[in-house]
């Protein structure tokens, strides 16, 4: 199932369980995947338009209100264009609003630079208060949107919208705040969030056969980040590697450097290059951007030299 369509759902559970769950969208509610939401709860969907700073402001609105809103938009448009909106009106305001910015960094594809978001979460994670979230799978997804439901406070999704490699058991629990480890190892330490998840762990598999045990860790907390697991994990290999589908400057990486600072433990990266996106499918994308497991393991060498 795509990534939307489990969105969707998650939404709809809500909404039908809580007449105050609320979404907004700016005229992208087929793209966002909800579309037939507006039959089913006609009074709890608000298509604000192609007007994303009014959306936020809107959204700020219900939620002094006692209205839990839910904004969505491709993700340059819910996050860069709305910024001033989100630090002033949702969070210097401290409204519980919940902010799903769709098709981050290169997953945005055909649609080319304009509307790769490869800066967002160092755009939000400045912001005071604000909580970043990026599910992995539908597994993942589909356990976190309650848990961000009944969190108060703003907090952004960091949402793929098509179908991914499974990654978590169904049995998955999700906790926020709290990182997730995929794989033990006593050599590398890899951070990874987001899309590369899966193409990391077959990274893994092949260091495993050179003799290397690399331990993956999904951040999918992004901010605040689970700077215990961090810093046990890199205590424990000695070396360590992030993966991210964001900018190097600002995202995964900044985040854990930072929670690093004071451990004297040599950091790699490997994300977005500080640069614009272009138009193309994500494989190729994939290999433009070095977001391959092959080029995984070259930059995990890398790290442990």
């Amino acid at each position: 199932m795509e990534m939307r369509a489990a969105y969707a759902q998650c939404l709809a559970q809500m909404m039908e369980a809580d007449r105050h769950v609320v979404v907004l969208d700016a005229d992208l509610s087929k793209a966002s995947g909800t579309r037939g939401l507006y039959e089913r709860f006609p009074e709890q969907m608000f298509d604000c338009g192609i007007a994303e700073q009014n959306m936020a402001s809107i959204a700020a609105g219900l939620a002094s209100y006692g209205f839990t809103p839910w904004i969505e938009s491709f993700t340059p448009f819910a996050t860069r264009r709305i910024c001033d909106q989100i630090a002033i009106s949702i969070a210097y305001a401290g409204m519980n609003v919940k902010i799903v910015g769709t098709d981050p960094g290169i997953s945005a594809e055909l649609n080319g630079g304009t509307h790769m978001s490869m800066e967002d979460i160092g755009v939000l994670r400045s912001i005071p208060g604000m909580v970043i979230v990026e599910p992995v799978d539908e597994v993942q997804l589909r356990a976190a949107m309650p848990v961000l439901q009944a969190y108060k406070g703003p907090a952004y999704l960091r949402l793929f919208r098509k179908e991914t490699e499974k990654v978590f058991p169904d049995d998955y629990r999700f906790e926020l705040f709290k990182a997730d480890l995929l794989r033990e190892g006593r050599d590398l330490s890899i951070f990874v969030s987001g899309l590369p998840s899966a193409d990391t762990l077959r990274a893994a598999d092949m260091l495993a056969k050179e003799g290397i045990l690399a331990e993956v860790i999904n951040v999918h907390t992004i901010k605040p980040i689970d700077r215990e697991c961090v810093i046990a994990s890199a205590r424990k290999t000695g070396h360590v590697l992030t993966v991210e589908n964001h900018n190097v400057i600002g995202g995964l990486h900044s985040a854990v450097l930072e929670a690093l600072a004071a451990e004297r433990i040599p950091v790699c990266a490997l994300g977005i290059p500080d640069r614009f996106g272009e138009v193309g499918k994500l494989p190729y994308l994939k290999e433009v951007m070095g977001l391959t497991a092959e080029n995984i393991v070259r930059k995990a060498r890398e790290a442990l030299k």
